[in-house]
């Protein structure tokens, strides 16, 4: 019977855990705080620790190095939110096993606590070494173009950027969360004739309406409470380049009243100043949310929504372009594999079919933490399945669903033709971006007369 210590400070959900444990044959101790954890590793030798990684006394990387300090062998896997990934990526690199995102299922843990006691390896702890900072590219490429997608879907989006981004037209972008609104409004910069001039992106959602004004048009020393130093605001940073304000319908109303002004006419005042200033900008928004409804349910003003939706682009959820799946998700393993240090070359067959029957309800980003998560998991070239989310890896597909494989696709030449520019005319990893093996590719070359 393996022996697990629980280290969580949310009673309810440590109990839940512990029966849960219980019930599957596991001895388990829970504790709910750091130093509680520190005497039972002192006293007790256990198969596996799992531990929050915010305690009320501590932190789980220090609960990671005491377990690692008396006994190497202890598989630790860490509890985190989504907030605190990085912390959790850390205590990768210090020796976890893995990670698990907060909120969660006790049943999607299970695979990942089984694969842990079945290691029985100790895993090196690599000395840290120090790299410049980077810049998030999300779906931009190392020239910072937009990563285009294949699908019927991806070329209309990408028609419509190519179509906008050379005018001052204000461009209205919709599309759930996670679908890459900001890179299309990055991507729109980039090809219009401002990509020289700042490109300034802001979270609506993320302002208090207190300091709203002043974050957005700036204010002078003195002009109320805590304003000790003169502030450029986000209109006059972006003078001459484009000003991205995401989650658009997080405004207030009186925070739309003075944005219409502003927009109207090119001028805005700091706060507790007396003088105007000129501005040169165009103005890209985006939402996930409909604010046509919003105009009409009174909560957004119709002028405003007019004087933004000069022209609207609607991101394509990544279930609706599937044909692209792989194509992202090499793109975000190239990005995972320079962060990480690390030159995982692809993806399983396995792996891949997880990844078509999925859903990835949370798009994108979702797709984007999962490979670099897998990356971070991976000690092979080729990205494993037992690595893979629970959520993901026992996917099946509905079979009321399109299926978007290669053969059901009508632009089947283009997508072979595109793998093979992408991997540098790669045939196996192109055949693995396509998911088929590679006798099939190369009756496919045959069959459109391709040669390389």
């Amino acid at each position: 019977m393996s022996k697990v210590l629980v280290v969580e400070d949310d009673v309810a959900f440590g109990t839940m855990l512990k029966t849960f444990l219980e019930k599957r044959d596991y001895k388990v101790t829970l504790v709910y705080s750091a130093s509680e954890a520190f005497k039972k590793i002192s006293s007790d030798k256990f198969d596996l620790v799992l531990t929050d990684v915010r305690l009320p006394d501590n932190d789980g990387l220090d609960i990671l190095k005491k377990v690692k300090s008396e006994n190497p062998a202890t598989q630790v896997i860490v509890m985190t939110s989504y907030a605190e990934i990085s912390m959790a990526v850390e205590a990768m690199k210090e020796g976890a096993f893995d990670y698990v995102s907060k909120p969660f299922r006790p049943e999607s843990i299970l695979q990942t606590i089984e694969n842990a006691l079945e290691t029985n390896e100790v895993a090196p702890v690599q000395p840290k070494k120090a790299k410049p900072a980077k810049k998030e590219k999300g779906i931009l490429n190392e020239n910072q173009e937009l990563v285009k997608g294949v699908s019927e879907a991806s070329r209309r989006l990408n028609d419509y950027v190519e179509l906008v981004a050379p005018t001052n037209m204000s461009v209205l972008i919709t599309g759930e969360s996670g679908t890459g609104k900001e890179q299309i409004a990055k991507s729109i910069h980039l090809q219009s004739k401002r990509h020289a001039a700042p490109f300034i992106a802001v979270d609506c959602g993320a302002i208090p309406k207190e300091i709203a004004s002043s974050e957005f048009f700036g204010h002078i020393k003195g002009s109320f409470t805590g304003a000790i130093n003169d502030k450029t605001g986000h209109f006059e940073a972006a003078n001459g380049g484009t000003l991205f304000l995401d989650e658009i319908g997080n405004l207030t109303y009186e925070l739309q009243v003075q944005l219409l002004r502003a927009l109207q006419e090119r001028r805005i005042k700091p706060v507790g100043s007396n003088t105007e200033v000129e501005v040169d900008i165009r103005v890209v928004t985006a939402t996930n949310e409909d604010l046509s409804k919003a105009v009409k349910d009174g909560e957004f003003r119709e002028d405003l929504y007019h004087r933004l939706n000069e022209f609207s682009i609607k991101v394509p959820a990544l279930r609706e372009r599937k044909e692209d799946l792989m194509l992202f998700a090499n793109q975000f393993l190239n990005e995972a594999n320079a962060d990480l240090e690390k030159n995982v070359v692809g993806f399983t067959d396995e792996a891949i079919h997880a990844f078509r029957n999925y859903n990835w309800p949370g798009n994108l980003r979702e797709l984007k933490n999962m490979v670099k998560r897998a990356v971070l998991l991976t000690k092979d070239d080729l990205i494993p399945l037992k690595v893979l989310p629970h959520e993901i890896a026992t996917a099946t597909r509905n079979n009321n669903e399109n299926d978007y494989g290669l053969f059901k696709n009508k632009n089947e030449e283009q997508l072979i033709l595109d793998a093979l520019e992408k991997t540098g005319g790669n045939k196996s990893k192109a055949a693995r971006m396509l998911s088929i093996d590679r006798k099939t590719l190369y009756n496919k070359l045959k069959q459109y007369g391709i040669k390389l």
